[in-house]
């Protein structure tokens, strides 16, 4: 088992991200500059992984918003999702509980698509398509003919490591990156990535390399996890197969 990672230690069977960090970089724990970027250092290290890794632990599920009759459009506060990634219409109107409906998946198209083949609430009817309009509203089309709930599935961001938050997914599952990623924030904090005043300016380019060497497992170990693999399977890539199976 992994030995994840707590904010300070706190909770059993954990190391301290704090400690390990500020190890590595030879600073203490209670240095005043530390304490101020960590913040600024755990926001950093934590971004770069969402956003390259996609993980299958940050989708979730949304059935608190609505179609309104006549209306095609509805808006989402951007901080909902970060990636809306499934848009499904309960029926019939009026229920709320997905399990207890008929789920009806939209797909997606473009507003020019929208706009030309359901100009008005003309025809409404149960939608059937979706296309993002801007950061907080997407379109359907047919206009909807009733109120509708919505089924909403998409990426979030979950809340950052921190002392009233001593665990994430990140922090307990793959600690290793967490700390290169955080490495080459603090490091170039410290040595200004380059130049002839640098401490170490190799420093910062070794844990970036350090980093991209532990990622490339992680983007496999995601990939199987969503059937997204080799041949769309769960199994890891094998580059002795060098022919399809079957």
């Amino acid at each position: 088992m992994t030995t994840g990672l707590s904010y300070d230690g706190s909770v059993p069977g954990t190391a301290s991200y704090v400690a390990q960090v500020a190890e590595l970089a030879v600073v203490s724990t209670t240095d005043p500059n530390y304490t101020t970027i960590l913040p600024a250092m755990i926001t950093y290290a934590e971004n770069r992984m969402y956003r390259d890794l996609d993980f299958l632990s940050t989708t979730q599920s949304n059935t608190s918003y609505s179609l309104a009759s006549g209306t095609r459009s509805v808006v989402i506060p951007p901080d909902v999702f970060v990636v809306l990634e499934q848009v499904n219409v309960l029926s019939p109107a009026g229920t709320t509980n997905p399990n207890s409906a008929t789920r009806n998946p939209l797909l997606p198209v473009t507003k020019e698509f929208l706009d030309v083949v359901f100009p008005s609430s003309d025809g409404a009817a149960l939608p059937q398509y979706f296309a993002i309009f801007d950061q907080s509203t997407f379109l359907v089309g047919p206009w909807p003919d009733a109120n509708y709930t919505l089924e909403l599935v998409g990426t979030v961001r979950p809340d950052s490591l921190s002392a009233t938050n001593p665990t994430t997914f990140i922090s307990l599952y793959l600690p290793d990156l967490m700390i290169m990623a955080s490495m080459v924030y603090i490091s170039a904090y410290q040595r200004n990535f380059s130049g002839a005043a640098a401490n170490d300016p190799a420093m910062p380019g070794t844990y970036e390399a350090q980093y991209q060497t532990l990622l490339k497992g992680a983007m496999v170990e995601e990939a199987r996890k969503k059937f997204q693999s080799s041949a769309w399977s769960s199994m890891s890539p094998a580059p002795v197969a060098s022919s399809s199976r079957g």
